[in-house]
This record gives structure tokens, C-alpha cells and sequence, in this order.
């Protein structure tokens, strides 16, 4: 990128950087083309190619060693597929009231370009296919680890209405034990 444009990014008078480049003080390599000074910034291309985040959540506090594994496993996972992770975001506590200030706060940052996740319910409970086209429609992406999390789309969209309707009910901390019981219970009847 062009000196002048450098030194505007980050606050500084562009003669200032004229005479570091020249004193050989800038802090970033530069070089000379003709009458032009380029400027080789590694952040401007790290924020051009975009930031990738981990997103994980566990539900209560006594899980937090698994909200480490989780964020061993996706980061590893990552790292194997040679996608640099530069932000890790976790979160405890239920996704049923989309009131997670880290989580908007993700979903808000246009540098992040892509989130990945270990499976799809760890990101957000409801609605993660509305959240996934959003993203994609701003250029950038969800990427799940385990997408074979669910065994039949039916049985996920059922459990999904269950939990929601049990959250109403019966409050967040039961919703999930009620939902398992009801599903048990619709299984049991079908097996008769």
C-alpha cells in the first residue's frame, strides 16, 4: 500500500512517515518504485484476507473442562485444515435467550470472516440456518466441524419446538431434561 494511505490507517502525518521511511525508523518494510514508497503492512493484509473465530458453549459451569476440550478440538481441527485461528470466543450458559454479549458482539465484527464451530446446536439453538445465510450474504461463513450431529432433520426440528415450549414453561434449566423426556417418551410409543 502507498506511504500516504499507511500513514492515515494509523493516525499518523503522513510527512512523519516520509521522514521515518527516509531516516529508516518506519516500523514496517517499505520500499521505493519509482516516486512511489510501498508499504508492506501485515496487519492491512491479515484484516484483507479476514479474521477466523472459534465459537464454543457449554451449558453450566461445572462443564468448563469441556468447554476446553471443545476449544482443543475445533483449534486442532482448524490447524489441520491449515485455516489460522485468530480469535477463540467462549461461552457459558444456555443459547435460548439470544442475550450473549461475546456471541452479537461475533456475529458484529465484519473483520471476522469466518466462525467455526464444533457443532451447529453449540452455536446458537434456533434459527442457526437464518444466522448462516446472513453471514454468507455479507461474504463470510459458518463452518461446523460435525455436521452429523443430528440424526434426522425432523427429529432436530421437533426437539428444537420441544425446548423452546419447555423453556416457556418449565424455565430454562428444565427445558432441555423436559425435551429428553418427551422425546423418550415418543420413541418408547413408536417401539410399541
Amino acid at each position: 500500500m502507498n506511504l500516504a494511505v499507511w500513514a492515515e490507517r494509523n493516525g499518523v502525518a503522513w510527512v512523519s512517515a516520509y521522514r521515518w521511511f527516509h531516516s529508516g525508523r518506519l516500523p514496517v518494510p517499505a520500499q521505493r518504485v519509482g516516486r512511489l514508497i510501498l508499504v508492506n503492512d501485515a496487519a492491512a493484509e491479515t484484516s484483507r484476507r479476514g479474521r477466523t473465530a472459534v465459537y464454543a458453549r457449554v451449558l453450566s459451569a461445572d462443564q468448563r473442562a469441556d468447554l476446553d476440550r471443545q476449544v482443543a478440538r475445533v483449534t486442532a481441527w482448524a490447524t489441520a485444515e491449515q485455516i489460522p485461528v485468530d480469535k477463540v470466543v467462549t461461552k457459558v450458559g444456555s443459547a435460548l435467550n439470544g442475550h450473549c454479549r461475546r456471541f452479537l458482539a461475533l456475529l458484529g465484527d465484519p473483520a471476522v470472516t469466518r466462525i467455526v464451530v464444533e457443532h451447529r446446536d453449540r452455536f446458537c439453538r434456533f434459527g442457526s440456518g437464518y444466522v448462516e445465510a446472513a453471514l454468507a450474504a455479507q461474504g463470510r461463513e459458518l463452518v461446523v466441524v460435525d455436521s452429523a450431529e443430528v440424526d434426522a432433520d425432523l427429529v432436530r426440528d421437533m426437539a428444537e419446538i420441544l425446548t423452546s415450549m419447555c423453556a416457556r414453561l418449565y424455565g430454562k434449566c428444565a427445558a432441555a431434561n423436559r425435551t429428553n423426556k418427551a422425546i423418550t417418551a415418543a420413541s418408547d410409543g413408536e417401539a410399541a
